[in-house]
Parts: C-alpha cells; structure tokens; sequence
C-alpha cells in the first residue's frame, strides 16, 4: 500500500490534526508493506511550515505508515524510491535517487507529476507514481481540465509513458481542492505486480 501524499487539506490550524488522527485510525495497511511519501499541502500555509510537515510524518509514522523524505526502502524485492514533496521545504531528488539500484524493480512515489520534467532522472526507467492534480477535478466532454495544479497540463490523471521507458500513473484520488468534481471520478488505484 503506498500513500502519495496531501493528508490534510490546506492547513489553518490544529483542528486537522485531531481530523487526521480519527482519518489514520482508519488507515489501509499493505500486507508487504505500507509506504507514504508527504505533499505539498502537508507543509502547511505556502508550503512553508517545516513544523506541521514533521508533526504529520510523526503521525504517519505512528500508525505505521513508513514514510520516505529523499529516500528508498526495499519490500520483497521492490525498491521503492520517495521523494519529498516538489513545492515543500525539503525537496532533494539527488539524494532519494541515491537509492536507485537499476538491477533492481524499483518504484518512485513523487506526488507532484511536474518533477518528471526535471533532470534528476538519469538511468531510471520504471515506474512513478504521483498524486497532486486530482484528476483536474472537472472535465468539461471533449475538453482538457481547467483546473490542473501543474505546470505540464498533460499531467492530469492516469498512465502516462515518458521517455527511456518511465512509466507516470497520476491517481485522482479522493479529495479535493475545491469542493466539486465533475466528469472525474475519486478513485484508488489496484495494480497487480508479477515477475517479468
């Protein structure tokens, strides 16, 4: 079970974390392991607040989601790799990629699909899953999202090949920015792993 990231909504005050805590009582857990990584809406106003960041990984920690900030753990043979958060304070793809074995399945959690335009990538030619847009969240028939949090508005949901054989899997999620969504369903995502 991996979590990609924006446990709360845009932080006003600690109301949500007494939110979060019923929230995580409540938490899917994998039977391998599970696995989070932090979004931008987890450093709290402007993504600037390094203290609310690290009041909500000591709680995910507690209830037993392993969280990855710049960097990877293995799990049964799969690597997986966790950036911090684009927007946050502590973005260092440099040194998560430090984990990056390409003798082994490795997996990026990175919430914010726009760093797979960055050059921070090298070798890496496996999967990457994201979050952050929501889906765009409306979705006019026949017409791109107007809605969409990211700099490449290619970047809006579901699976997207990148060059040197990456593979973006962009999750819609089940929150939300504004309170609607249209044409764009919430959703949580299934994928069935085998030996290749």
């Amino acid at each position: 079970m991996v979590y990609t990231g924006d446990y709360v909504s845009t932080y006003k005050d600690e109301v949500q974390y007494h939110k979060l805590e019923e929230t995580l009582n409540n938490i899917v857990k994998g039977k391998i392991a599970t696995i989070g990584i932090l979004g931008n809406h987890d450093y709290g106003r402007n993504w600037s607040q390094n203290e609310v960041a690290d009041k909500i990984s000591d709680m995910l920690t507690s209830k037993g989601i392993q969280l990855l900030r710049n960097e990877s753990t293995e799990a049964k043979g799969i690597n997986f790799i966790g950036f911090d958060d684009f927007w946050g304070l502590n973005f260092n793809p440099e040194k998560a990629m430090n984990g990056f074995d390409k003798s082994k399945a490795n997996i990026v959690l990175c919430h914010n699909p726009d760093v797979c335009d960055l050059d921070v990538w090298g070798e890496y030619n496996s999967w990457i899953l994201s979050g952050h847009t929501h889906g765009g969240q409306v979705k006019p028939p026949f017409l791109p999202p107007p809605m969409l949090p990211v700099k490449n508005k290619k970047y809006s949901a579901g699976q997207i090949q990148l060059h040197n054989d990456r593979t973006l899997y962009i999750n819609r999620a089940l929150g939300h920015l504004w309170q609607i969504r249209f044409n764009v369903r919430p959703e949580i995502t299934i994928f069935e792993l085998q030996n290749g």
